[in-house]
């Protein structure tokens, strides 16, 4: 009982403290004098279509436990950062919300370097709907040049499914088939992108009988975030690389895939061709 009353009062001083911080004239609201700063507990309550009282309740730390739905709805309402979110769902509930897909996603700087920095690991960072938005140097020898098609056709499944070089490298195409798109298909729910996929599931349907067949059986895998693949390079031969897959901090619709070579020989092959 005592550890569910400070997990309430965490929520409720965090909720106070972020609405105390907003500026009211930045809503269009009236700038009379106030007597507390930032906005009225109301104000809030109305902008997150939920009830004043239970609002008030939340913030003295006796509301209950909020849904996603709620806690959704009332980070919109306070304009939280993605990061701002994040904590308030593990101060809410105890775990980061879920993934939520962003159109046009890009990295800053500071990530490419740390991409950079991985060579002679391949790494690439891809969207919740597995459109690679960023890679290195490694990953253009290892896997092909991202860079020589257009941002709208980088996709890790149109890779697989229409390039004829990604089943050549693959010693079992239709099992990595399957597994990406059970992978796809549960991230492109979770993120709530539906809708954002569609042209690309019906252009793939079209164009990729296996597809097609595949995706009629609504099969759904987990992701196995580590891992060894076997690929036949076509310059290098048999390669085995570990892959990872991380999380982007303050970005839950990115994800980091690294792919360590699993022994220090295929390392040593990839430096070559990187040479």
């Amino acid at each position: 009982m005592d550890e569910l009353v400070a997990h309430e009062n965490r929520l409720g001083g965090y909720l106070k403290d972020r609405r105390t911080k907003l500026d009211p004239a930045s809503f269009g609201l009236p700038a009379e004098r106030r007597r507390t700063p930032g906005l009225r507990r109301e104000e809030v309550a109305q902008r997150a279509n939920i009830s004043p009282t239970w609002y008030t309740w939340l913030e003295q730390g006796r509301g209950g436990a909020p849904s996603a739905d709620v806690l959704d709805r009332i980070s919109r309402a306070l304009m939280l950062t993605d990061v701002e979110r994040e904590h308030l769902f593990l101060v809410g509930l105890g775990r980061p919300p879920e993934v939520r897909y962003r159109a046009g996603g890009s990295v800053t700087p500071r990530l490419q370097r740390v991409l950079d920095a991985l060579d002679p690991s391949p790494a690439v960072i891809r969207t919740a709907i597995w459109d690679v938005v960023a890679w290195n140097r490694a990953a253009t020898v290892v896997f092909g040049d991202y860079g020589s098609a257009p941002p709208e056709q980088r996709n890790i499944l149109r890779y697989i499914f229409l390039d004829p070089r990604a089943r050549a490298a693959q010693y079992d195409w239709e099992s990595v088939a399957r597994f990406v798109l059970g992978a796809f298909r549960a991230d492109a729910v979770r993120a709530g992108a539906a809708a954002e996929v569609e042209p690309l599931v019906d252009e793939l349907r079209r164009l990729s009988p296996e597809f097609s067949a595949m995706w009629r059986e609504n099969d759904v895998s987990g992701h196995h975030h580590e891992a060894v693949k076997h690929i036949k390079h076509p310059t290098l031969g048999p390669l085995a690389i570990e892959y990872s897959a991380f999380a982007v901090d303050g970005r839950t619709d990115l994800t980091m895939v690294v792919y360590n070579p699993a022994t220090p020989e295929d390392a040593e092959r990839i430096k070559s061709l990187l040479a």
